[in-house]
């Protein structure tokens, strides 16, 4: 095998290893994490505070909610991502990191499974994903 080869496998097996970690989040230990969250944002209703309202936020194009004035880096960002548990964990992990000149001053949350307890709790207050998961359950 080449060295190339061999190097993309070896991502395939760790990424494959990696992702479940994102499913296997738990809600109600998100929702605790999420108060360091709180002070600047909510999830239950579409108002923004010091951050953007996070309700519905997965499957969102980043730095595109109304009525909020996002950094220029965050409006670049959003020109090719969108917001999905994968660059959900890679921005909580470290904002400044992921997003040069974003406006959220939070220095992130370090433990990989904070980071998939608050995704798992955004899952549950976003529509696309609640929707998904539907009919997800009414096809099988």
């Amino acid at each position: 095998m080449t060295m190339k080869l061999s190097t993309l496998v070896l991502g395939v097996v760790l990424g494959g290893i990696a992702a479940p970690a994102f499913a296997e989040g738990d809600a109600k230990k998100g929702e605790k994490v999420f108060r360091k969250c709180k002070a600047c944002h909510v999830v239950d209703s579409d108002k923004n505070r010091v951050g953007p309202s996070l309700q519905n936020v997965m499957g969102r194009v980043p730095g595109s909610v109304e009525d909020y004035k996002y950094s220029k880096g965050m409006i670049a960002y959003g020109e090719e991502n969108v917001w999905d548990a994968e660059t959900l964990d890679a921005y909580l992990e470290k904002p400044k990191d992921v997003v040069k000149g974003t406006k959220m001053a939070f220095a992130g949350l370090r433990k990989e499974k904070d980071r998939a307890d608050v995704i798992a709790y955004l899952m549950e207050h976003s529509e696309e994903v609640a929707e998904d998961e539907e009919k997800a359950d009414s096809d099988s």
